[in-house]
């Protein structure tokens, strides 16, 4: 079976353009199509991802797994279990583990919400 071969046809608009600008639309095509994808990564996560980030950050899984569903009761989550660790240890001037255990244990979750007022909204 002969393959009906068109890709001088299908090629043309690009025949005229340089190496450059052949390889900067390359380029401007694959922004495109990735900045949705980060997009979605910016503006999303879940639980598991956040306690994920939290294993990274050293704690434990039943100490993540309790940060991430005292961020979700709170609303925080969408701000990232990590990063409400990492600001409640710059408010607090301690590290994050020892920020993060407070948490676990109850504790400064008013702190943890009011670094994030502007921005968090009853549901």
């Amino acid at each position: 079976m002969k393959r009906n071969d068109d890709y001088l046809e299908r090629r043309g608009h690009l025949s005229q353009l340089s190496d450059a600008q052949l390889e900067e639309r390359f380029w401007g095509l694959v922004e495109k199509l990735v900045d949705p994808l980060l997009q979605l990564g910016y503006e999303n996560t879940t639980p598991a991802i956040e306690r994920s980030v939290l294993l990274r950050m050293g704690f434990s899984s039943l100490e993540a797994r309790d940060i991430v569903n005292g961020c979700l009761e709170r609303h925080l989550l969408g701000h990232g279990a990590g990063h409400v660790v990492y600001r409640l240890a710059k408010k607090l001037d301690l590290g994050i583990r020892e920020a993060g255990l407070r948490l676990v244990q109850g504790q400064d979750w008013d702190l943890a919400l009011s670094l994030f007022a502007d921005s968090v909204k009853e549901q």
